[in-house]
């Protein structure tokens, strides 16, 4: 460890000399918890976010109210934050064309849209099939992108469903393709109920490149369920992906899967990160201190390993 508290940096030169962080966790995090946060302590978060270096933050989801509570007022969050959208990305979830309405009026530049590999969490989450669910998508991401929008694919249940087990890794390089060839910009492949492991990354990684989506479009979002979050990130490092979903202080899970736990941790990924000499422009002591003040405005502490050491050593 540095002086500075940081872990000292060796440098692999396998690996990306900078990754971009896509924080999830005002969006992903939030829409879990059982409480409903006031919109002021979102904005509040998402400014901490953005003053501890993160420059991608997912702001909010365009869903209906009544699907989740949690994010309803998305409508009233975004003017709260225009002045961090000078400087800092906010995409934000769009379910339908509805949705893309309500973001685009707000001046949205961001949207992501929510698929399934599986056809049993595409019917928990979409009421819809996977071809149904992606032909619902289709104007959505062709109309964002007329509107000069950049447009996400988020695609869950990469790795195992809850429902369906095993997931083949050609059903998933399958969608994956659609989803990239309908022109979204990027792909985010999730291990939505973390039961993947570093060869099952790699391997998944191999099929949607020879589908047809290059590495430089793809997103990796792991879940921490069996401790693996960390190590499947590495894994895909080494493919060369560089860009990494995680969630400020670990939050968030699945609404739609009960055995989804929380998300890989921002602040320990930016620990790994830094000690294998990778840049991110992230202030670990600001982004600890973001996440310990989100635990209190929760009601509890922070799953994050590397904050509760951080805060430990500081206390």
């Amino acid at each position: 460890m540095t002086a500075d508290g940081l872990p000292m940096p060796v440098r692999d030169p396998a690996l990306p000399e900078h990754v971009r962080i896509h924080e999830v966790g005002p969006r992903d995090g939030l829409q879990n918890e059982k409480a409903i946060v006031p919109v002021e302590v979102k904005a509040d978060f998402i400014r901490r976010l953005a003053a501890a270096g993160l420059g991608t933050i997912e702001a909010t989801s365009f869903v209906r109210p009544e699907w989740v509570p949690q994010l309803a007022d998305a409508e009233q969050l975004l003017p709260l934050v225009e002045d961090v959208a000078a400087g800092v990305r906010l995409p934000v979830l769009v379910p339908n064309e509805r949705g893309l309405d309500r973001a685009l009026a707000l001046g949205a530049r961001e949207v992501a849209v929510f698929a399934s590999a599986t056809e049993s969490f595409a019917k928990a989450n979409l009421n819809r099939t996977v071809d149904a669910s992606l032909a619902m998508f289709e104007p959505v991401v062709r109309r964002a992108k007329d509107e000069g929008a950049r447009v996400r694919g988020y695609l869950s249940m990469c790795f195992g469903d809850p429902w369906e087990g095993p997931v083949p890794v050609e059903r998933v390089a399958d969608v994956g393709r659609r989803l990239y060839e309908m022109g979204c910009d990027e792909l985010s492949l999730g291990d939505t109920i973390g039961v993947g492991t570093p060869g099952h990354v790699s391997a998944l990684l191999r099929a949607v490149n020879e589908a047809g989506v290059p590495t430089d479009r793809l997103a990796v979002h792991f879940h921490d369920t069996y401790g693996q979050a960390l190590a499947n990130t590495l894994a895909a490092l080494h493919h060369g992906v560089t860009t990494v979903d995680s969630s400020a202080g670990g939050l968030g899970g699945c609404p739609y899967a009960k055995s989804a736990t929380g998300n890989l941790a921002t602040e320990d990924l930016v620990w790994m990160l830094h000690g294998l000499g990778v840049e991110t422009g992230v202030d670990l002591g600001r982004l600890t201190a973001t996440s310990v003040w989100m635990a209190a405005h929760l009601g509890r502490p922070s799953p994050s390993r590397t904050v509760r050491a951080i805060s430990h050593q500081e206390s």
